[in-house]
């Protein structure tokens, strides 16, 4: 799918990037936009995992069928929920816009209602399906909006990363993410961001977005499997584990998937 906006999502870039001396060279935004010039592939479908774990350590665990593609510059989405039965049907969908004066359209579909809902930038703060992701994390972020300061270098599992603040240049930009600073870890051989803490701009709380495995598909990295979890201080309140199987690009998939209409009549 097109990478332009995606913060989380692996990229592939030539190896001669990646050396060290070209590496302490760049700034925090040249950092930023190799990140959101990377290959994250077209035309893919995939099968997910959802894995909502409470404070009790009770686990729920949901089915998702994914399926995305490239129009032009701009990305489409759509998700269909397949199991368990209390959310079976129902459907998400996201237009990714690469104009950063164009806001993304998410739709989601409840069955029990029979209509699709428009989700308002405002709402987008809001839990996804009642994980730690929230709407405005199934999108990408214009790194417009942002102001970002590399803060230092340092070691996770093995790989060098940068670590770098940012932090949203306006308040329409917090309520829409419902964050107000966060600060992400991108490996320095391949531009992947695979960690992140997200301070929450209500109810004092962080969010601890963590990639535990990144696999190569046809070229392509992906996170194959991500958590979020949600901390108020030190106490644990919830998680979301997203595993990924099945992933396959170059898929033949018809321009007419990606519609209200293909939404609200399922998979």
């Amino acid at each position: 799918m097109n990478s332009v906006k995606k913060l989380v999502t692996p990229l592939l870039l030539p190896l001669l990037l990646a050396a060290h001396g070209n590496a302490l060279a760049l700034s925090a935004d040249e950092i930023m936009q190799k990140v959101e010039a990377r290959d994250d592939g077209d035309n893919s479908s995939s099968e997910l995992e959802m894995i909502l774990i409470d404070k009790n350590q009770q686990q729920r665990v949901r089915r998702i069928k994914s399926f995305g593609h490239d129009v032009g510059k701009d990305t489409q989405r759509i998700m269909f929920f397949l199991e368990p039965a209390d959310v079976r049907n129902t459907g998400f969908l996201t237009y990714d816009y690469d104009d950063a004066n164009k806001d993304d359209d998410q739709w989601l579909y409840l069955p029990a209602l029979r209509k699709s809902k428009r989700i308002a930038t405002g709402d987008r703060s809001g839990s996804f399906m009642g994980s730690d992701f929230s709407y405005a994390d199934m999108t990408g972020r214009d790194l417009e909006d942002y102001h970002f300061t590399l803060m230092k270098e340092d070691v996770v599992n093995g790989d060098k990363v940068w670590l770098i603040e940012s932090k949203p240049r306006t308040a329409e930009v917090i309520e829409e993410t419902g964050y107000e600073k966060s600060v992400l870890f991108v490996r320095q051989d391949n531009f992947v961001v695979i960690r992140a803490v997200h301070w929450l701009n209500k109810g004092d709380k962080l969010k601890y977005l963590d990639v535990k495995k990144l696999e190569q598909i046809d070229g392509i990295w992906v996170p194959t499997e991500m958590s979020m979890t949600t901390k108020q201080g030190k106490t644990f309140v919830h998680s979301t584990t997203l595993r990924q199987h099945n992933l396959r690009f170059n898929q033949k998939l018809d321009a007419d998937m990606f519609s209200v209409r293909r939404l609200e009549r399922g998979l």
